[in-house]
């Protein structure tokens, strides 16, 4: 396996992640990645504002972040860690499966929800990854996710 471009301890803003992954406003999700371990675990951000489209419907009055708006968040952390790898540069990585999600605390406006991904399995097509979200210590969102790595089509 080809090493990562991006080694452990390194910071990327919102201009690397937007190079590593094609997800763009309002679906991008992450703010920060710190890669933790290279190819194995990173921790993404996301400051949560009030000022997000989705709150308008969700809950008016008593906004909270969706639940599997936070799950995305976590896979797209996933991709900026596994996408890095120089010769996985023009694929995208497809959710194939969600499991054992448990949303355990609200996110509200104002929060920073901190991501952190590990990979569990890893394979040439695809692999395995658990994420748990955290705002401010405090475990709100857990999930396993599978994932499969495809072409970017041209």
């Amino acid at each position: 396996m080809e090493k990562s471009a991006v080694a452990a301890g390194a910071v990327l803003d919102i201009n690397a992640i937007q190079k590593t992954i094609p997800h763009r406003y309002p679906f991008l999700m992450i703010d920060r990645v710190v890669i933790v371990e290279e190819l194995k675990k990173a921790t993404g951000y996301k400051c949560v504002s009030g000022n997000e489209n989705f709150f308008q419907g969700h809950f008016p009055g008593q906004p909270i972040m969706p639940g599997v708006l936070i799950v995305e968040a976590m896979a797209q952390t996933s991709c900026v860690l596994l996408l890095s790898r120089p010769d996985l540069k023009n694929k995208l990585a497809y959710f194939m499966s969600i499991e054992n999600v448990k949303f355990r605390k609200p996110v509200v406006p104002g929060d920073v929800i901190e991501l952190r991904v590990e990979v569990l399995r890893a394979r040439e097509r695809g692999g395995k990854v658990r994420g748990e979200a955290y705002v401010n210590g405090a475990l709100t969102t857990e999930a396993e996710f599978m994932f499969v790595i495809v072409d970017k089509e041209a």
